[in-house]
């Protein structure tokens, strides 16, 4: 998926892979990278608690899970209106695959302050990823791939915002007065 994201697409659309068997057997092991690490280096390098830095690891990988079946969502919802063939696991696989430099970014998560820079190329990476695997993925016509890659972009954005706001959140409520680290420093 990182070297050549078009010729894979193709491999990836004739895999009969399951939405369970993509999540457990690639999301999973990917998604934990970014927390992981983000742990290490919140305990190495910035001295915070133990158990405020795990529960910050917990809850930004149930939020990144999350995130994912949403904008997956949003890409099969908006499919038939774009002339593509509404599939749910399609849509999940779409995402999950095209997830992949930014979660291989979540490396540099120990890294602090310069490990967000990282990811946010990463992002973009995937988010040119997630545009070449829309017609082969969800059988949109070309003429409007690119229409439709804009719209769950957005969505993309937006979920990704609101999974900050929701750590920001789900972190002051567990601990009250703790400075709250983005998990993209």
């Amino acid at each position: 998926m990182i070297a050549n994201p078009a010729r894979t697409w193709a491999a990836i659309a004739h895999e009969p892979s399951t939405t369970s068997s993509v999540l457990q057997g690639y999301v999973f092991p990917l998604a934990m990278i970014a927390p992981i690490l983000q742990l290490a280096g919140a305990l190495i390098f910035e001295h915070k608690p133990v158990i405020y830095a795990c529960a910050e690891a917990v809850v930004l990988f149930l939020l990144e899970i999350t995130s994912l079946f949403v904008v997956a969502f949003i890409a099969d919802a908006f499919t038939p209106a774009f002339g593509g063939v509404k599939d749910s696991e399609a849509s999940f696989k779409w995402v999950a695959y095209a997830s992949t430099a930014r979660w291989l970014a979540g490396i540099f998560a120990v890294i602090p302050f310069f490990g967000w820079l990282i990811v946010l190329v990463a992002s973009l990476y995937s988010l040119y990823s997630l545009a070449l695997g829309t017609v082969p993925m969800l059988g949109i016509p070309p003429a409007r791939a690119t229409g439709f890659t804009t719209v769950v972009v957005v969505g993309y954005i937006v979920v990704l915002l609101a999974v900050e706001v929701c750590l920001r959140f789900f972190m002051s409520l567990i601990f009250p007065g703790v400075e709250i680290a983005s998990p993209y420093r």
